[in-house]
């Protein structure tokens, strides 16, 4: 009985520790975002006309959705771009950034310079630095957009043209396109695999040593153990990367959809169906995720289970 009470009070403790890690948060929400956010919505069921005087509101129910889905032709295709390159990316990015997580793992010298340059894009692409490029000459929502997409293509990153130099050296066979098309995007998959790398090693790192201990006494070669024991582990960690990479690709500053809610916000003035297309997006964006979501749950593995 006591053991049971005992039981209860840790569980009691640390579901009140827990909770204080999410007041701020929610706090925070509640204080600078909640009324945006269902002004927003009330913005996207509504045509916005601005005045000196300040704005007036005329209902139009789902009049701006439906432009966005059937009469606007460039919201359509930027969405249909975006979801296209994020089913590339984010295989690449996944595979990529195990890799190198692995080979990071592996005890040399020099390892934390290593990690160092892997995270640095991560750095490069801050906030305070990017409001630093932002500032010099570029309008003010298309800075980020500009400000990552100069960095990623530029003559350091870029010095050699490889989907050129691989369709001269392949005579452009269709099969070996896909390939190429992977490779010629290896800039983009470093620059967006620093935070990945950096999860799968805490994740690689909190693997019991005595499973690799057992799989070597049972005979197992390498290539066993990274597909009996290291990927099985780190399965939920694979999760977490997926879904953290689809968010990050949805709202990457290079985003066509992003930069075109925006334009139609602060260029077009039109902001009744910029909110419409935003929380669109949004919709969008958490359907995918509950799709991934309920795909890869069923493969991962929990030890406790």
């Amino acid at each position: 009985m006591k053991k049971e009470k005992k039981l209860r009070t840790l569980s009691q403790r640390q579901a009140r520790i827990g909770r204080l890690f999410v007041y701020p948060w929610l706090l925070g929400f509640l204080i600078f975002f909640a009324w945006p956010f269902i002004q927003s919505i009330i913005f996207a069921f509504s045509q916005l006309d601005v005045s000196p005087e300040g704005y007036n509101l005329i209902f139009v129910g789902f009049r701006n959705f439906i432009k966005a889905l059937r009469e606007d032709p460039n919201f359509v295709r930027y969405l249909t771009n975006e979801i296209g390159n994020m089913l590339v990316n984010i295989p690449l990015i996944i595979m990529f950034s195990l890799f190198i997580a692995i080979l990071l793992n592996q005890k040399f010298r020099g390892r934390t310079f290593v990690r160092a340059i892997f995270f640095l894009p991560v750095v490069v692409m801050s906030g305070a630095l990017l409001y630093v490029l932002e500032s010099n000459s570029m309008e003010q929502f298309t800075m980020g957009a500009q400000a990552g997409m100069a960095l990623s293509n530029s003559p350091f990153l870029r010095g050699i043209d490889f989907r050129l130099f691989l369709i001269r050296i392949t005579g452009n066979i269709p099969f070996l396109m896909p390939v190429i098309n992977a490779i010629d995007r290896i800039y983009e998959i470093i620059w967006k695999s620093g935070v990945q790398i950096l999860i799968f090693l805490a994740g690689l790192q909190s693997i019991p040593t005595s499973l690799y201990e057992v799989a070597h006494v049972e005979g197992a070669t390498a290539w066993e153990t990274f597909w009996k024991v290291t990927l099985p582990m780190i399965s939920p960690i694979i999760l977490v990367n997926v879904i953290y990479t689809v968010i990050d690709s949805f709202t990457d500053y290079s985003n066509d959809v992003l930069r075109y809610i925006l334009e139609v916000a602060f260029r077009q003035l039109n902001h009744g169906y910029s909110a419409a297309i935003a929380w669109l997006y949004f919709v969008i964006i958490g359907i995918v995720l509950l799709i991934i979501m309920w795909a890869l749950s069923k493969r991962v593995f929990y030890m406790n289970e």
